[in-house]
C-alpha cells in the first residue's frame, strides 16, 4: 500500500515531481503519482484528498505553480502532513508559488520546500515516516553517511591535485 501521494498539477511538474519519487524509492518507500489540477477538475480533486487516508496515505507532496493552490487544498483535506513543492515558473521565478504554498492561514500548515525542491520533499517525507519506522530511518542514516562520504572524497581529489587542476 502506497505510504506517499504525489500529486501536481500538470505534467510539466514531472522533471521535479520525479525527483522527489527517486528519494522514495532510494528509501524503499511506496508511493502514487497523479496528475490533477485543482482548478481545472476540483470533483476529482477533492475525490483524491478526501480518499487519501484511506488509500493509505500518510504523508502527501504536492507540487504546483502560480497560484499553487493544489498543496494548500490537500493541506485543508487531509489530516496528516503534505509537503507542498513550489515550481519555478517564468513570469516570477516561482516567488508566486512559494508565497502561495508557504502563507497558509493558520491551523492549515503545509511543510514547504525550496522552489523546484522535489529531492527535499522525498526525503522529508522519508523523516516523517521514519518516527515510526526504524527500516527507513537506517536507511536515512545511511544516505546521510553517503553525502559525508561524497564530501569527504572531493575535498580528498582537490587536496590531491590542487585548486588550478581541480578547476579544469
Amino acid at each position: 500500500m502506497a505510504k506517499v501521494g504525489i500529486v501536481m498539477g500538470s505534467d510539466s511538474d514531472m522533471p521535479v515531481m520525479s525527483k522527489a519519487a527517486d528519494m522514495l524509492e532510494k528509501f524503499g518507500i511506496e508511493y502514487e503519482m497523479t496528475i490533477i489540477s485543482a482548478h481545472r477538475e476540483p470533483d476529482i480533486f477533492f475525490e483524491y484528498a478526501k480518499s487519501a487516508e484511506e488509500k493509505g496515505f500518510k504523508v502527501i507532496i504536492a507540487g504546483a505553480g502560480m497560484a499553487a493552490h493544489l498543496p494548500g487544498m490537500c493541506a485543508a483535506i487531509f489530516p496528516m502532513p503534505v509537503i507542498g513543492i513550489p515550481m519555478h515558473t517564468t513570469s516570477l521565478g516561482g516567488r508566486d508559488s512559494l508565497y502561495s504554498i508557504v502563507q497558509m492561514p493558520s491551523g492549515i500548515p503545509v511543510a514547504t520546500v525550496a522552489i523546484n525542491g522535489g529531492a527535499n520533499a522525498g526525503i522529508l517525507a522519508a523523516k516523517i515516516l521514519a518516527v515510526s519506522d526504524e527500516a527507513i530511518l537506517g536507511k536515512l542514516k545511511a544516505y546521510t553517511e553517503e553525502m559525508k562520504e561524497q564530501v569527504v572524497a572531493k575535498d580528498a581529489k582537490l587536496q590531491e591535485v590542487g585548486y588550478k587542476a581541480y578547476t579544469k
